[in-house]
């Protein structure tokens, strides 16, 4: 089978990484930010028509998968934000970084209805009013980090559940590759995923030993193309670890076949608590 995407990519999402929003340090993730770069010029090249972004921090609903289905959606980042996830106190928002995109709704509602006939738990997600501007849904950093750096297009945001099993992961991922083979699309896809945060002992999160090894494994298996094999991690290593991208990670693999994954591995770094990378999978 193909890879259904003109492009797709795994990419992190730490504010930071935009340079507004570095608080004066733009060195700090650097190598990240070029990447995202290169990554965005390559989702440019694509033209895609819509962009399917999966993140683990949208609107949740326990147990299913949540899809928008929103006229809109919209949002904010600002130096502010960056303060008050590592436990600092701004008072002023300082700089901030406004987002808005249209919903792709037609490839939404695929989607939905497509994961019904398959037993899959989803919700459909609207706010205010059926249609037009006072539908519009909240953006979260998990989505407006990696759109700062590409095509301004419509878009659909997906955000898995960690109570569904990674089975159905990958089911989910399956049938959002074979929905946008029968939309006749051009569409991309973008996993956003930051990997573990107890890589410092300063951090929110503490320091464990095992967030250096879950992220070295990580690593090598993206490297080998064998995202299906993080669900082997335990429940254990994962508590420890903290990382949040595997869940997004296994509907990417469910939605590019092994075989079609043309993948090119960019980065991996860790300036701060939590583990970062970047990914390419580029349409064959």
């Amino acid at each position: 089978m193909m890879n259904p995407f003109v492009f797709a990519c795994i990419t992190p999402h730490g504010l930071p990484i935009l340079e507004e929003l570095s608080q004066g340090t733009p060195q700090l993730m650097a190598s990240t930010r070029s990447s995202m770069k290169q990554l965005g010029t390559w989702m440019r090249e694509a033209n895609p028509e819509t962009i399917v972004v999966l993140t683990p921090h949208g609107l949740k609903i326990d147990g299913m998968f949540s899809v928008t289905d929103s006229s809109y959606l919209a949002g904010e980042m600002s130096e502010q934000t960056v303060a008050g996830m590592v436990g600092e106190r701004r008072a002023d928002k300082g700089v901030t970084v406004e987002f808005s995109r249209a919903v792709d709704r037609d490839l939404a509602k695929r989607i939905v209805a497509a994961a019904e006939e398959a037993a899959l738990p989803v919700g459909d997600l609207n706010f205010a009013t059926a249609a037009g501007p006072f539908s519009t849904l909240p953006l979260d950093w998990g989505v407006m980090v990696p759109l700062y750096f590409m095509p301004n297009v419509p878009i659909v945001v997906v955000t898995p559940s960690r109570r569904i099993s990674y089975e159905d992961h990958l089911r989910f991922g399956a049938m959002l590759g074979e929905q946008v083979r029968r939309s006749g699309k051009r569409v991309g896809l973008i996993a956003s995923c930051d990997w573990s945060h107890a890589h410092d002992e300063n951090g929110p999160y503490g320091y464990h030993e095992d967030a250096v090894e879950l992220d070295r494994q990580v690593v090598a298996l993206l490297k080998e193309d064998e995202l299906e094999k993080m669900t082997e991690f335990t429940a254990e290593m994962i508590d420890h670890a903290k990382p949040d991208g595997i869940w997004q990670s296994l509907i990417l693999a469910g939605a590019i076949p092994r075989e079609a994954r043309n993948s090119t591995f960019l980065s991996y770094e860790v300036p701060t608590y939590f583990g970062m990378l970047t990914v390419a999978y580029h349409a064959q």
